[in-house]
């Protein structure tokens, strides 16, 4: 299975970046995983809503030029369905066993995704209704998507 991590802006902390060097070596071992980072946009203070929109459509443009028709897409989103650990590794294995051998994970910028980008997902998840900074989301998504292979593989790591 190959999972994709698509993401708006750039991991900047060293810490952030040595997290997620980790779980990329542990997932090597489940999955080819693959993070593709686009351009975030500059937000200017006290931007409309009208500048706001403009902006999560030129990132969303850019995230949909990753989106594959094969793969299933599944983007982060406050407003999406949360699931425990247990209920996405059985997601992610019914997956594997329908024949998806394509998952892509969406992580939006700041002001979040655009609706062209929500529109087109297979799946919107929510890991909580609190905001994270986009940085520290990839390493919770990235520990996540290991526990779930863990669980996956019956090894003790989940508890």
């Amino acid at each position: 299975m190959k999972i994709t991590i698509l993401a708006v802006g750039k991991v900047k902390e060293k810490f952030y970046r040595q997290a997620i060097e980790e779980f990329e070596k542990r997932l090597s071992r489940y999955c080819k995983l693959e993070i593709i980072e686009v351009a975030d946009e500059k937000t200017p203070d006290h931007a409309s809503h009208a500048q706001e929109l403009q902006i999560k459509e030129k990132e969303g443009s850019r995230l949909l030029k990753y989106f594959r028709e094969d793969a299933w897409i599944c983007v982060l989103a406050i407003e999406g369905k949360m699931l425990d650990s247990l209920e996405l590794s059985e997601k992610l294995e019914y997956l594997a066993v329908s024949g998806a051998s394509h998952i892509i994970f969406v992580i939006g910028g700041s002001l979040g995704l655009s609706e062209s980008v929500a529109r087109r997902a297979d799946f919107a998840l929510s890991f909580s209704k609190m905001t994270f900074p986009h940085q520290l989301m990839r390493v919770i998504l990235l520990e996540q998507i290991y526990r779930s292979c863990r669980i996956m593989s019956k090894a003790p790591y989940h508890k």
